[in-house]
């Protein structure tokens, strides 16, 4: 009966030792960019990275907990702090620099992923004890994050521009993403990680960067400070753009402020480490720990006689 347990662990070893494995708990640091009204060259906007500012870049930082399945799939729950900034006089786009918008954004993200591991070498090194290994993999899922735009006004302060409602809509929040990207690991003496993701978030709103529509008029805005926010074209005067070059003639309501066909979206670059929490499996403990356990003989006991 005991060759038979040994038999069946031997077989059920590999099952047994992912489970001690199964989980890990790290962070991540990175910079961000994003895709939206603001950014770009001298043609209109385009889609994906042909229309990101490589200047506006700014950062990302966030924790996560990953759960291990099996060798090829594992799912993921992370909280991320991103930053992302964009500014008219970035451009090269005579509209988009008359229009002389700018916003910073805080994005905070709780986002669940599963990724899809398709290459691994599980023996780094050759070194046969299969303790350090690396992998590729491919991930998407589904998040919710909280934004709040906020615009650099002419007085050097950073102005809140939801409650302005610029262009006369109240928009949420909070809003959905879809995040989809690739990353790789290395794993080190089996407890530590160290790897790299790209994460591409497309969301279902259009104002992380408080710009979507067409001027209003701004006798309906609410205060004089929601109006200056709205309309910044006569902040630059007559200086350095080829639109309509007097104060007043650019931005009139109905006039293209936004595109409304194109949501925002925001991508990340980041390392990350994590540390491989090791458990220990409640079946192996109770059913066969004991098999490998010393035996303590019982010592024969010699009554001395006399």
């Amino acid at each position: 009966m005991r060759k038979l347990i040994l038999i069946l662990i031997v077989f059920t070893a590999p099952i047994i030792g992912v489970a001690q494995y199964n989980w890990d708990i790290g962070f991540q640091l990175g910079g961000s960019n994003y895709l939206g009204e603001m950014g770009g060259k001298h043609d209109t906007r385009k889609d994906f990275v042909k229309d990101i500012k490589m200047e506006k870049t700014q950062f990302t930082a966030g924790a996560f907990g990953r759960y291990k399945f099996n060798s090829l799939i594992s799912a993921q729950l992370g909280f991320n702090w991103v930053r992302i900034t964009g500014a008219d006089n970035a451009s090269t786009n005579p509209a988009r620099v008359g229009r002389n918008l700018n916003f910073r954004d805080d994005v905070l993200e709780l986002a669940l992923t599963a990724q899809v591991f398709f290459y691994e070498m599980p023996d780094l090194g050759h070194t046969y004890r299969y303790r350090n290994d690396f992998k590729m993999y491919a991930f998407g899922g589904v998040g919710g994050f909280y934004y709040n735009p906020k615009g650099y006004d002419p007085n050097g302060n950073w102005v809140a521009l939801r409650p302005l409602q610029t262009e006369g809509v109240n928009y949420g929040k909070f809003n959905v993403s879809i995040p989809v990207g690739l990353g790789f690991l290395f794993t080190i003496n089996k407890r530590h990680r160290i790897g790299w993701e790209f994460n591409w978030r497309t969301t279902f709103t259009d104002y992380l960067d408080d710009a979507s529509r067409e001027y209003v008029d701004p006798s309906t805005l609410s205060s004089d400070e929601a109006r200056a926010m709205a309309n910044r074209r006569g902040e630059l005067g007559n200086v350095g753009t080829d639109v309509a070059a007097t104060p007043g003639q650019y931005g009139r309501a109905g006039e293209k402020r936004g595109d409304p066909s194109h949501k925002d979206s925001y991508l990340t670059t980041s390392l990350y480490y994590s540390y491989v929490i090791r458990g220990k499996s409640s079946l192996y403990k109770s059913k066969y720990g004991s098999i490998f356990r010393k035996s303590k003989g019982k010592k024969r006991k010699i009554r001395a006689k006399f």
